[in-house]
């Protein structure tokens, strides 16, 4: 699956080690995610999608509009 998790973290100047920590997850596992070589669980593409203030469908690169539709 094609995510924009990579370009929101670089966007908002973090490193992997950051938005691992607040996943509490290890950074290497993180970077797997980035990579597509691990699928990250709904639970964190949640707490990213809530932390980037972006939608989940955004995130997961099924829209181009990045708002969340309240």
């Amino acid at each position: 699956m094609k995510l924009r998790i990579r370009d929101l973290r670089e966007d908002n100047d973090l490193t992997q080690q950051q938005v691992a920590e607040m996943l509490m997850c290890d950074q290497s596992l993180y970077s797997k995610y980035e990579r597509g070589e691990r699928e990250i669980p709904l639970r964190l593409l949640i707490i990213l999608a809530e932390y980037y203030g972006v939608s989940l469908d955004y995130l997961v690169c099924r829209t181009e509009r990045s708002e969340v539709n309240m």
